[in-house]
């Protein structure tokens, strides 16, 4: 009976064992999110700072990289500048230019299951308007009258004015991208914070510590074509050396952006041949903006000084390893309206002298500064520390620029305070880009002429800026392609000639990834994402 009895009791534990065996693997399997015995698809990427809140309608902290993973535009842009359906599955525009109507695809989801609708997009757009002034630098904004939800999938936008670049306005990342219901404070106003990152985009985040990482796994709701990899991991790594050495010990997958490592270090990783090393076509230009409020350079003569007194070539070629192009012209000719006539600046030392002499800076004896009334030829130039370009080309300029009796001091800053000072004007000089593809050529001459953005304010000593200001304002209502071109060309010429605007080279993004890594492709939009296409072999 005993023997019997130890029997049962074994038997019976045999069978709970394999029960809570089955329920642990089901449990197992449920929660991974992928099939059974597949392991979960991870790439690991870097990024120079924190992704920021993920708020769609505020800027600086948050990271467009990020946001565009998570939020959804009415309008994509792509390849060769062409506008498409996105969650606007269509549109029409009025005979007067001012009135835009579109069709709201059916059936897409926010990433906790909630149906994105016309009350909705309102809703975004009126949080947008709530703070315009933080948004007139998109020309769009500047001159939208009303929105109105016409019925469930109708959503309808009416300008003041007729703004002929409208729908590729819409297609930029922020502040006209999508936030769930669920993220809206309760006064509706999303300048003060979200309470939660709900979108559309095919991306969800699902962990995130700050100034450490961030990861997005794929959101189980998305209407499109899903990712083909199950998380998009971002390690948060401010030096690009640091950044280097992790890909290279395999804690890294991929490294994508520009600026995001030195032009010497993916020399290297693509001499190796261990990896793949792609470089984007021109994004945007890198330039120099010349503070004309500061008194010195409010001159032209010293302007060109500048302009003449650094070799540019020699400079970018061995700054970027000859893989970003020497820029003569502000836009580069991948972009509508470019200038194509642009004489460039030759670098002259002698010439470079001779106009700070007429201008009235004159070396004394025994000095390595030029002075005027007693006071140096001293100038401040700001750039962002995390960005791997700049500073080289910094201290290039300080070291050419002292050749010709200009001290010049540079200072590195976080980007969020570098940003601050210049939409502040409180700055000498500054690197900046026009913001590239969807944003340009439009958007670029706008803040010639919109204040409070850094670009208008740095300008505003020069003598025809009241008529710069009005050719902005002709171009950009227009509906005359032939006038538009004139008026592009005439506004690029004065500012060429004005060399307040100083092109240095054209900026390309480079990715650096392992062989295991397929289906990359560079975005079309500057500051979307590469993720969804790309995929990673078991």
């Amino acid at each position: 009976m005993f023997t019997s009895r130890v029997k049962t009791l074994l038997l019976m534990l045999l069978i709970l064992t394999t029960a809570l065996v089955g329920c642990s693997t089901k449990k197992t399997e449920e929660n991974s999110g992928t099939d059974a015995g597949t392991a979960e698809k991870v790439v690991t990427v870097s990024w120079p700072r924190d992704i920021g809140t993920m708020n769609p309608h505020v800027y600086n902290p948050s990271q467009l990289i990020a946001q565009s993973m998570i939020y959804e535009p009415l309008v994509s842009y792509k390849d060769g500048g062409k506008l498409e359906p996105h969650l606007a599955e269509s549109w029409t525009i009025s005979e007067d230019g001012k009135e835009y109507t579109f069709k709201i695809r059916q059936n897409v989801k926010f990433s906790d299951g909630t149906a994105f609708n016309a009350e909705v997009a309102k809703k975004n757009f009126d949080a947008v308007m709530k703070n315009v002034e933080n948004h007139s630098w998109l020309g769009f904004i500047g001159v939208l009258d009303k929105t109105e939800a016409v019925d469930e999938f109708t959503f309808k936008l009416t300008l003041k004015q007729p703004y002929y670049p409208t729908i590729q306005e819409l297609s930029v990342i922020r502040p006209v991208r999508f936030l769930g219901e669920a993220g809206f404070p309760d006064d509706g106003d999303t300048s003060k914070g979200v309470k939660q990152p709900v979108g559309t985009g095919p991306w969800m985040l699902a962990d995130y510590k700050t100034d450490e990482y961030a990861e997005f796994t794929r959101n189980p709701n998305y209407w499109g074509e899903e990712p083909k990899v199950d998380k998009i991991v971002i390690k948060i790594i401010p030096d690009g050396e640091t950044r280097v050495l992790a890909f290279e010990k395999g804690e890294l997958d991929l490294i994508y952006g520009e600026g995001i490592i030195s032009m010497d270090a993916y020399k290297q990783l693509e001499a190796s041949g261990e990896y793949e090393t792609t470089l984007s076509e021109p994004i945007a230009t890198r330039q120099l903006v010349l503070n004309t409020t500061n008194e010195a350079l409010a001159d032209l003569k010293v302007r060109q000084a500048l302009q003449h007194g650094f070799n540019k070539k020699a400079m970018v070629e061995g700054v970027t390893s000859s893989l970003e192009e020497m820029a003569d012209s502000l836009l580069s000719q991948n972009f509508p309206y470019a200038q194509t006539s642009a004489a460039p600046a030759e670098y002259d030392i002698e010439k470079a002298k001779a106009y700070l002499d007429e201008a009235g800076w004159l070396l004394p004896d025994g000095k390595t500064v030029r002075e005027k009334d007693g006071k140096p030829l001293e100038l401040e130039l700001i750039y962002e520390k995390a960005e791997q370009i700049q500073k080289p080309m910094a201290e290039t300029l300080q070291a050419e620029w002292a050749a010709i009796g200009v001290k010049l001091n540079i200072t590195g800053l976080e980007l969020t305070e570098q940003v601050k000072r210049f939409r502040a004007n409180d700055f000498d000089l500054y690197f900046f880009s026009n913001y590239g593809a969807p944003y340009d050529p439009h958007s670029f001459i706008h803040i010639v002429a919109e204040k409070g953005f850094g670009i208008s304010d740095a300008l505003s000593k020069l003598p025809m800026k009241q008529e710069l200001d009005q050719q902005v304002q002709e171009a950009l209502l227009s509906t005359d392609e032939k006038k538009r071109e004139e008026l592009y060309g005439a506004i690029q010429t004065t500012l060429h000639e004005q060399a307040a605007l100083l092109p240095v080279s054209y900026i390309k993004k480079t990715v650096v990834y392992n062989k295991n890594i397929s289906g990359f492709e560079f975005p079309a939009n500057r500051d979307e994402n590469p993720f969804s296409s790309i995929d990673i072999a078991q």
